[in-house]
């Protein structure tokens, strides 16, 4: 009968014998651990050849004796020889260390299960009917997919003294495009403070009895002042609860996420931050814009559109190599292209607004710098909103060259003129 069991083996000593391929495998998952491995093969992988010449790990390049299992709390034995697996078994049994046996058909007092972590909760799959490895991977793999798409219940039962913050980058709206990590995060959370933008499908996933704290702004309305969001995140936390504050975007580009790591580690709070796709590089791919082109832009400037441009970002509006894209910026373009246009950026600069990105209400507005207004007034330009201000926004840039364009090889350019 098998018993699953989590073996703490941070800084305890596990010996392994035989050096392949299987126990360089092995080593590196019980280093991962914390344990402190000592080798026991006359040959070894190059891979542990190196770990032991670095000290990483003890290696005695000799054949196994019992002696080895001296002050062991576990063995691992994978020599490719079944009666040497056998007897490394048969050494541990009686010094009462837990082995295990991965040679082919042999019996060990122990398993290693197949792993799957979120966050921190580990989850681990064995056979009770023999060594299936197959069969546990797969078993494993499924477990995980469910775990990454934040299917299980990751929720702590039990509230520790203090909790702590998630400052999650929710990517630019489709549920698909968060990180592996943002949805495990969401599965553990007590609360969730989340903006008017972004993947709040997400939302509709979450158990009835998380709290939801909706603090989104809107252009000249912020019903949740900065400094009173930063309090609900302290505060919540502060009772022992998991809080995620779930951004559009990325945490860190325009989103305050900076604020409110200060107001947390101020509170003495735990805080994290996981990164998302940035609406200033995804909203223009939808729209099939690329911020850079070889060839066409090299540099990219990302600025806040309701602030008035400075000299650098003035520089790159002129530059025909840079591209510009200002976020948040619907209201203040007349200001905005009229301090280009004043600083010498050309009238005939490419301009193109993605409004609605990665929503069914996307659509994409082309200009130039000096029709921008008048277009983005007619056509009712309206946040949420991307402006990209470059070559790269011409829209012919990603079609195919004409084929009196393409270029001809000289052979055959020579030939089509009678020479050769």
């Amino acid at each position: 009968m098998i018993a699953l069991a989590g073996l703490d083996l941070a800084d305890r000593l596990v010996v392994c014998v035989g050096g392949g391929a299987v126990a360089e495998k092995r080593i590196a998952r019980l280093r991962a651990a914390g344990a402190r491995v000592r080798l026991v093969a006359p040959v070894a992988t190059a891979g542990l050849t190196a770990l032991a010449a670095a000290g990483d790990i003890e290696w005695h390049a000799r054949f196994f004796a019992s002696e080895d299992l001296d002050d062991a709390w576990f063995c691992h034995t994978a020599t490719g020889s079944a009666s040497v697996d056998a007897a490394v078994v048969e050494a541990a049994e009686a010094r009462r260390v837990w082995c295990v046996n991965a040679g082919h058909g042999g019996k060990g007092t122990a398993r290693l299960a197949a792993e799957t972590t979120s966050g921190d909760v580990m989850v681990g799959v064995v056979s009770t009917a023999g060594a299936d490895p197959r069969r546990t991977v797969a078993v494993r793999d499924a477990i995980a997919q469910r775990l990454a798409e934040g299917a299980l219940p990751l929720r702590r039962r039990r509230r520790p003294l203090v909790g702590s913050v998630a400052l999650v980058g929710g990517g630019p709206g489709p549920i698909d495009l968060m990180t592996v990590r943002a949805r495990a995060l969401l599965a553990e959370a007590d609360v969730v403070v989340h903006d008017r933008l972004g993947p709040t499908g997400v939302l509709a996933e979450l158990g009835d009895d998380v709290e939801l704290v909706d603090v989104g702004k809107r252009p000249h309305h912020h019903p949740v002042p900065q400094d009173e969001i930063n309090a609900i995140l302290v505060d919540r936390a502060a009772r022992g609860l998991r809080v995620v504050r779930l951004k559009g975007g990325d945490p860190f580009v325009y989103g305050r996420g900076g604020e409110e790591v200060i107001a947390c580690r101020a509170a003495g709070i735990p805080v994290e931050v996981v990164p998302g796709i940035s609406s200033a590089i995804a909203v223009p791919a939808a729209a099939g814009v690329p911020v850079t082109h070889r060839g066409v832009a090299g540099t990219l400037h990302v600025v806040n559109g309701q602030e008035h441009p400075g000299e650098a970002t003035l520089a790159a509006l002129r530059d025909d190599r840079a591209t510009v894209v200002a976020l948040m910026g619907v209201s203040a373009l007349p200001r905005f292209t009229a301090a280009a246009l004043a600083a010498g950026a050309p009238a005939s600069r490419p301009v193109a607004f993605v409004e609605n990105g990665h929503t069914p209400a996307q659509r994409t507005i082309r200009t130039t710098l000096g029709t921008a207004v008048r277009d983005a007034e007619a056509q009712g330009l309206a946040n949420p909103a991307v402006l990209v201000f470059g070559d790269v926004a011409r829209a012919d840039l990603l079609l195919p060259q004409p084929a009196a364009d393409v270029a001809v090889e000289p052979l055959a350019a020579a030939r089509a003129q009678g020479i050769g």
